[in-house]
């Protein structure tokens, strides 16, 4: 599958219980990052568990451009010869990051402070999202953005040539705006410091100190403080990459929709900044059950046994937005299904997103036959019960894996097939995720025309 070629309708139908095993991809957010710093490292960085979708290997691509060795050993297993904090070279070619915004985001951050100009760009998708959100504070260090109206891609980006560190108070909850700020504060003397309102995800600043950066993290009246020391050496590293709960969100929903289904996902990152969602689900009356927690690259994993339940709606935590943000969509789905209303507030962020989230899952579920009540900032799905969504759709994905996957997943429970006109998405973030699922006995089938 192809974000980037013809459109791909796929049709998921009512199926049997969901069994089995389900191994999901690496994270995709540590993914992105593992080829990032370990460009900006002396030394060989050895990765096992790459996520292997389009937006990650856009990254590698772009990592090539500016001077780094970035070589593929075997599935998953990759190696980063390093250029150091402020080694990156000039790029001949413009760098298209596909449908990546974390994959743009972090790579001009890591830029910005280093005397080299690059031109991004992206599909048709990422070329309307907003970039100022980004550039804005990178400006802060001395860098120079040209971009279209809007602040959107096509963008070129000038590197400071003589960057000053940089105090800023993220004004949203961001974990791509947090972590660009820290990437250009590696080659800023002094201190960078990064406060934020809301904790997001901490991956950044995890890895920043495995590589050998000196980063502290500490609570005030301002909020989460973060201040990383400018300028260090970082050293290459051996990064396992543990597997996406972002991704592994797409089976257990759709076994907690489908009845009688039994599966287990194995290895699944339970960084408390990503978990939001397992503790969502768990709070709907999922049977939900985490075996074997461990510890696998610095990152807390465990295997979550997952099993069909009859879920009852909630009002979800808006202080959770921040750790489960990319799983609004197949929440969303999944809520269709429950008894009851589920209400999702705090959630403005995802009408900035691959698409506008709120409002394509809207569209969709409407057309599926469920109520759902929105507003700029909330999402309100009038549950239907097992075997309540009547289905016989064909939804609009907007360019968005995540839509598409949420309602292939609603599919499997919906009383009438649901089509989504373009699946070819998909394989930004999960490339396996139409085997994996059939594996599973998911009735998922491409329509070929």
């Amino acid at each position: 599958m192809s974000g980037h070629g013809p459109a791909l309708p796929m049709t998921a139908r009512k199926s049997g219980p969901l069994s089995g095993v389900a191994e999901v991809p690496g994270d995709k957010s540590i993914s992105h990052r593992a080829l990032i710093l370990g460009a900006l490292s002396v030394g060989e960085t050895r990765i096992t568990g790459l996520l292997e979708g389009q937006d990650v290997l856009d990254t590698a691509t772009a990592m090539r451009a500016f001077g780094a060795e970035v070589t593929q050993h075997g599935p998953g297993e990759w190696s980063v010869h390093g250029v150091g904090v402020g080694g990156f070279a000039e790029p001949e070619q413009v760098i298209d990051c596909g449908n990546s915004g974390t994959g743009v985001r972090l790579i001009m951050g890591a830029m910005a402070t280093t005397d080299i100009t690059a031109t991004f760009t992206g599909d048709a998708s990422l070329n309307k999202r907003p970039m100022g959100r980004v550039t804005d504070p990178l400006a802060l260090f001395g860098a120079q953005a040209h971009t279209r109206r809007g602040g959107r891609l096509p963008l070129t980006l000038i590197g400071a040539a003589d960057p000053v560190p940089v105090r800023y108070r993220v004004p949203m909850p961001s974990a791509q705006v947090k972590s660009a700020v820290l990437l250009a504060g590696l080659n800023a003397p002094g201190q960078t410091v990064v406060i934020e309102q809301e904790p997001t995800r901490d991956h950044t600043e995890r890895m920043l100190r495995g590589f050998g950066a000196t980063v502290s993290v500490a609570e005030s009246d301002e909020g989460r403080v973060i201040t990383l020391t400018g300028q260090p050496e970082l050293q290459g590293q051996n990064v396992a990459v543990p597997r996406d709960p972002s991704s592994a969100a797409f089976p257990v929903c759709a076994a907690l929709m489908v009845q009688n289904s039994n599966i287990l996902v194995p290895g699944v990152s339970q960084n408390p900044t990503r978990n939001g969602i397992f503790l969502t689900l768990q709070d709907m009356g999922a049977d939900l059950v985490l075996e074997n927690p461990r510890e696998e690259g610095g990152e807390p994993v465990a295997d979550l046994r997952v099993r069909y339940s009859a879920l009852k709606g909630i009002e979800v935590p808006p202080e959770r937005a921040a750790s489960m943000i990319d799983e609004y969509p197949v929440l969303a789905a999944l809520a269709a299904t429950a008894e009851g209303d589920t209400v999702m507030r705090g959630i403005k962020e995802l009408r900035v997103k691959e698409s506008d989230r709120i409002d394509a899952m809207a569209r969709g579920l409407e057309a599926c036959g469920v109520r759902i009540s929105e507003t700029e900032d909330s999402l309100t799905v009038h549950g239907m019960g097992p075997d309540g969504v009547p289905g016989g759709a064909t939804v609009q994905s907007h360019l968005d894996h995540r839509i598409a996957m949420s309602f292939l997943c609603l599919g499997l429970a919906a009383r009438a097939p649901i089509t989504v006109d373009d699946g070819g998405p998909i394989a930004t973030s999960f490339p396996v995720f139409e085997p994996l699922m059939q594996g599973l006995g998911a009735l998922i089938t491409r329509d070929n025309r």
